[in-house]
């Protein structure tokens, strides 16, 4: 079947239409300069790519599932309503893609439509990963625990890795504006390094990633700082964006290569942390076979992949510099001679995950 995959972003709106045998069809980004598309607009493009072929099913990106929600599902108004129900989880991410899965449901009312959950790769972590050392109540009552994000991007990268690999063991780095590590047994995920929100864990374009939650507590009791300033500091004014200026990582490298202090501090930051959780994951493992490295930054930068696994040698993870150089895409096994540990470059392609996980969903009869 054909599927229309939704991927939405605060001020775009990116399609892919996949025919049966996954090749795109067609792929149409709106909004990305004016801010969010309108609903004319949305259905004049459906109109348009309908045309192209007989359409059965679209696949939305979700990025916040919940606990309820941990394989893809048809999308009722029932569903929509529990959607809804966990903005506040991701007040950033989930109010776009639900309106995003309005207007196309306005559009092609008669087309089956499927949500696909960033959470949900994760949601069968160990409870040793996804459990907080806080108070009962918090985790019982008000749904406290480590949820993971990126989990589309991550479930294709790993399952990539084992078809190049055969690895069992793999530790999937998403490495974009937003930053993940995820580690990968046997397909299943084990530990990541987001958690209750996609602000924990790594260092990022404009978010903190982990800090000192006693520093928050201090900023507020002491500076005075309310939740609102916290929030848009955390997520929009920290990060790269905080240590160099910029949150744009090809400018971080280039200023650290031309021995800018800023630059160069931004970017030891950027690794100390990513060496540091990637060796993390690995010991979640308790191994590793394959480190793979995704994402806009992941796929673009040599300089940080060469950075990260520089201090990952007791591992066994080396990569052959003269092919890590050279990779153009879309995946490259990037390995250096003698390594235990093999290190590939994979394309991520989360509209392929959405386009299996419909056909999976609808597999099982749901409708």
């Amino acid at each position: 079947m054909n599927v229309l995959v939704v991927n939405a972003g605060s001020s775009s709106l990116k399609l892919r239409l996949l025919g049966p045998d996954d090749a795109v069809l067609a792929a149409v980004d709106l909004g990305a300069r004016v801010g969010r598309p309108d609903p004319d607009e949305v259905r004049t493009t459906l109109g348009d790519l309908t045309r192209l072929g007989t359409l059965r099913a679209v696949g939305h990106r979700i990025v916040h599932g919940g606990t309820a929600f941990v394989d893809p599902v048809v999308v009722t108004d029932r569903v929509t309503r529990e959607l809804t129900a966990l903005t506040a989880l991701a007040p950033l991410h989930q109010p776009a893609a639900l309106a995003a899965l309005a207007q196309v449901r306005a559009a092609v009312p008669d087309v089956v439509q499927v949500a696909c959950f960033d959470t949900a790769f994760h949601a069968r972590m160990p409870p040793a990963a996804t459990t907080y050392a806080v108070p009962a109540h918090w985790r019982d009552h008000l749904g406290v625990r480590r949820y993971g994000f990126h989990g589309l991007s991550h479930a294709y990268a790993a399952r990539r890795a084992v078809a190049l690999t055969g690895g069992r063991r793999v530790v999937t780095a998403h490495l974009g504006s937003g930053a993940s590590l995820a580690a990968v047994c046997d397909g299943v995920g084990i530990d990541t390094t987001m958690g209750f929100t996609p602000l924990e864990g790594l260092v990022m374009s404009t978010r903190s990633g982990t800090v000192d939650p006693g520093l928050l507590l201090w900023l507020q009791t002491s500076v005075g700082m309310s939740a609102d300033d916290l929030t848009d500091a955390l997520f929009h004014r920290s990060g790269l964006f905080a240590l160099a200026g910029t949150a744009d990582m090809r400018t971080v490298v280039d200023r650290a290569a031309a021995g800018e202090p800023d630059g160069s501090l931004a970017l030891a930051v950027y690794l100390h942390r990513l060496r540091a959780q990637i060796a993390a994951m690995a010991a979640a493992l308790g191994g590793l076979d394959t480190l793979v490295f995704t994402g806009g930054v992941g796929e673009r930068s040599p300089v940080v992949r060469a950075g990260a696994v520089a201090g990952l040698g007791f591992l066994g993870v080396a990569v052959d510099p003269a092919r890590n150089e050279a990779h153009t895409g879309p995946d490259s096994d990037v390995t250096a001679a003698g390594s235990s540990v093999r290190t590939l470059i994979v394309e991520a392609r989360e509209d392929l995950e959405i386009a299996r996980g419909v056909r999976a969903c609808l597999a099982t009869g749901q409708r």
